[in-house]
């Protein structure tokens, strides 16, 4: 054994594979309990109770526990210590993987390398010579590789845009991205067979589509909510300041709407929007913040008043959504159409509400 290894870790392995199945027979079962995840997350990063980044690592109290936990574990900061890359939750994982409905002999993209957690589990399945993934940052493709290596696998891994896939080994019969996106890149689209099953994060969401012709493909929600460290890409940043100088107008719907029923609405009907709130001392919510990527800002109090700056008035779509959810909506009940003109989502029966994503992810 060529890695840190023990018994324990080997029965963590087995005892989480049983948990994400459940009881269940599960096809991925034998790869959680094959891969390694403390290979690929031989540290991370926890948050203490005043918000300072503390590591963990093979060999400290707990932290065989934890890496076999149905957790998602921060794996990487920048310099002022923000997470840019993770190891996704286990049981998200698992969703996603079976949702890619794969066969013996697919051949798949992954748009996202991270860690490399999840090209293994996928090389364990199918074979490394059948898996593609591509990730944006050197840095992280160097080290998934090494750690592929010293599990045995090696399967295609290059630095670059996921979003513009990797041509030279496509077409793919399946494609899963672990990054958040706006849209199914045109360019990674381009690259799928007919009948390929797409897997990825939009917005609050995972959608699972299926390739119907060239250009064109359709598909749901899945019922698990989730939220992936968003695609790199430059986006304006909020603009607080300017928005709390407008003067201020009513509002019905209650901030906290956006950070519970309203959430993955407005991911789809604002997508790449970021939101923060502000609370008292004791911890009541006294008002939310909105911005969308062009730097449109939206201040929403408690009391009832927004202020707005901005081209896009952003708590005005936060206003229509209202009118269209009383509760949280289910996931399933949103449909992904795309043809070579755009993609749009829609809401319940034909006819019902629909919005327009982005052209570019």
């Amino acid at each position: 054994m060529n890695w840190p290894d023990n018994g324990a870790s080997a029965a963590a392995r087995q005892q989480l594979a049983a948990a994400l199945a459940a009881g269940r027979v599960s096809e991925w079962s034998d790869a959680f309990a094959t891969v390694p995840r403390h290979v690929f997350v031989p540290r991370f990063y926890r948050q203490d109770a005043e918000g300072a980044w503390q590591t963990m690592a093979w060999g400290e109290p707990g932290y065989l526990e934890t890496v076999y936990s149905d957790a998602a574990l921060t794996t990487q900061l920048d310099d002022h210590g923000v997470p840019t890359s993770s190891s996704s939750q286990p049981s998200l994982m698992l969703s996603m993987l079976e949702a890619l409905d794969i066969d013996e002999g697919h051949r798949v993209f992954e748009l996202g390398t991270g860690t490399g957690y999840n090209l293994a589990l996928l090389s364990h399945r199918l074979g490394d010579t059948n898996v593609t993934s591509v990730d944006v940052d050197p840095g992280l493709i160097e080290t998934a590789a090494r750690h592929l290596q010293t599990v045995g696998f090696t399967p295609t891994v290059a630095v670059g845009d996921g979003a513009k896939g990797y041509p030279s080994r496509a077409p793919y019969d399946r494609i899963i991205a672990t990054v958040g996106l706006h849209m199914i890149p045109q360019l990674l689209l381009a690259q799928a067979s007919v009948g390929a099953v797409i897997v990825l994060p939009l917005g609050y969401g995972i959608v699972r589509a299926t390739v119907t012709s060239p250009g064109h493909a359709t598909g749901r929600f899945l019922v698990t909510p989730a939220h992936f460290m968003a695609r790199r890409t430059i986006g304006a940043k909020p603009q607080f300041e300017a928005a709390g100088q407008q003067s201020p107008t009513d509002s019905s719907v209650p901030p906290a709407d956006l950070l519970g029923r309203l959430k993955f609405p407005a991911s789809v009907a604002l997508p790449g929007y970021g939101s923060c709130s502000w609370r008292d001392g004791d911890g009541q919510l006294e008002a939310v913040g909105l911005w969308t990527p062009d730097g449109s800002t939206a201040i929403a109090h408690v009391s009832g008043t927004v202020r707005q700056y901005g081209p896009q008035r952003p708590w005005d779509t936060v206003e229509d959504l209202a009118k269209v959810f009383n509760s949280e909506p289910d996931r399933a009940d949103f449909l992904l159409t795309v043809t070579p003109t755009g993609q749009t989502v829609s809401y319940g029966d034909r006819g019902g509400p629909s919005w327009s994503l982005p052209a570019t992810p």
